[in-house]
C-alpha cells in the first residue's frame, strides 16, 4: 500500500475532489483507465433465458414480466414460431404494465450470457407417471444442452422438466457445472399444493403455514407432519388443544391430495401452468434478490439423511449463488422411512437412463 494525493478528475477534467487516500496499484490503475474512457461504467442487466416455450414456459416467461424481475427475456424453442408468437404476445403486453423489458426469440448460443436458464422442455405422458417422460426427456436435453455450454454459459439452470428430480442430475452430469448452481423446482410446487390444501382444511392462511413435501416430485414423495406448523405453534399441539379443528385433519386425504393435485389439474385442461410458472419466478426472485428464502428443491444430496450421489428435494436456501445451502428436518423415524423409500425410486430409474 503506498500513499497517493489525486485528483478525482471526471472526463471533461473537471475538478470533483481532492483527497489524500491510500490506494494500491490496482486502485490506480482503474482510477487511470477510466479517467480516460478507455472502459466505460457497465449496467448489469437481469437477463433470464428459457428453454421450451410451451405452456409451461409460456408462463413462466409471462409471470417473469409482469412480476417485473428481469430485464432482458430470451425465449427459445424447437418450434421457432411459436418463441416469436410468445415474444410478440408478451411484448404486447408490456404497454400496460410497470415495467419495461426485453424480449428475444433467439437460438441456444443467446443464452451465453444469461444469468438464469429455466429448462422446461417436455411433453406429458398419457400415463400421468412423470417418471413415463424420462428417456424422451433425457433425448431433448441432450440434443442442446452442449450448444448452451459451448457458447460459453456459466449461470443457474433451474430445471422444470420432468421426472424433474432425474433430469436435474443428468444437466448437472453433462454440463459440469458446480450442484449449487443447477437444480431442479422439485417439490417447491408440490409444497405450494400442501400449504393449498391444509389452508382449505383449517381456514388459516397459506402464508401461516409452515409445511413442506419431501422427495421425490412424483407419487413417492412425502409429508413430514412432525415438521408442520402454523404460526410457529406445532401442528402435534394444535392437535390436543383444538381437535374440533386440528384434531379432525384428514392426513391421508391431504397428503393424497397434494402429490395428486398437478393431475387434478390436468383432468379439465391438459396442462399445469400457473402454480409452476409461479414457483419459478420465485425461485428467480430469491436469486436476484439473494433472498436467502427457505423452500424446498430438488438438489444433490451428499450425506443428507444418509443418502448421496442423487437430487431430490429437501428444505434449500435460495440465493443469488442458487442452492446455498440445505436443511435436514428431524424427521421420524417413520418419516425418515418414507423420505429412503422415495430416494430408492428414484435412483432405480436413474439407471434406466440410456
Amino acid at each position: 500500500m503506498v500513499l497517493w494525493k489525486i485528483n478525482l478528475i471526471i472526463k471533461n477534467h473537471t475538478v470533483y475532489n481532492c483527497a489524500t487516500i491510500n490506494l494500491n496499484i490496482l486502485d490506480i490503475v482503474k482510477i487511470y483507465i477510466l479517467q480516460r474512457g478507455i472502459i466505460q461504467m457497465e449496467i448489469k442487466l437481469r437477463k433470464v433465458g428459457i428453454i421450451g416455450v410451451g405452456h409451461v414456459g409460456a408462463h413462466v416467461a409471462f409471470s417473469l414480466v409482469t412480476q417485473g424481475l428481469v430485464d432482458e427475456l430470451v425465449l427459445v424453442d424447437s418450434n421457432k414460431q411459436k418463441a416469436i408468437s410468445e415474444r410478440h404476445d408478451l411484448l404486447d403486453a408490456t404497454t400496460y404494465l410497470p415495467h419495461r423489458i426485453n424480449v428475444i426469440a433467439g437460438e441456444y448460443e443467446d443464452l451465453a450470457d444469461c444469468d438464469i436458464i429455466v429448462n422446461s422442455v417436455g411433453k406429458i405422458t398419457e400415463s400421468r407417471d412423470r417418471l413415463d417422460e424420462l428417456q424422451q426427456s433425457v433425448d431433448m436435453v441432450d440434443s442442446y444442452i452442449n450448444k448452451v455450454m459451448n457458447a460459453g454459459f456459466n449461470g443457474i439452470i433451474i430445471n422444470i422438466t420432468n421426472p424433474c428430480d432425474i433430469i436435474a442430475y443428468h444437466i448437472q452430469k453433462v454440463t459440469g457445472l458446480p450442484h449449487n448452481q443447477v437444480f431442479g423446482t422439485g417439490t417447491g410446487l408440490d409444497s405450494s399444493r400442501f400449504r393449498n390444501v391444509m389452508a382449505q382444511c383449517t381456514g388459516i392462511d397459506h402464508k401461516s403455514i409452515i409445511g413442506y413435501s419431501l422427495g421425490e416430485h412424483g407419487d413417492s414423495q412425502m409429508i413430514p407432519w412432525s415438521a408442520v406448523n402454523l404460526g410457529g405453534k406445532p401442528l402435534s399441539e394444535l392437535e390436543k388443544e383444538r381437535p374440533e379443528t386440528f384434531g379432525s385433519l384428514d392426513k391421508k386425504d391431504i397428503t393424497y391430495k397434494t402429490i395428486k393435485g398437478g393431475w387434478f389439474t390436468y383432468e379439465g385442461k391438459k396442462c399445469t401452468e400457473f402454480g409452476i410458472a409461479s414457483t419459478a419466478a420465485r425461485f428467480i426472485k430469491g436469486i436476484y434478490h439473494d433472498e436467502k428464502f427457505v423452500t424446498t428443491a430438488s438438489t444433490l444430496l451428499e450425506g443428507h439423511y444418509g443418502e448421496e450421489g442423487l437430487y431430490i428435494s429437501i428444505p434449500v436456501v435460495i440465493g443469488k449463488n442458487g442452492v446455498e445451502d440445505k436443511y435436514e428436518l428431524n424427521l421420524t423415524e417413520e418419516e425418515l422411512k418414507e423420505f429412503k423409500h422415495s430416494c430408492n425410486v428414484v435412483k432405480e430409474n436413474m439407471s434406466k437412463i440410456k
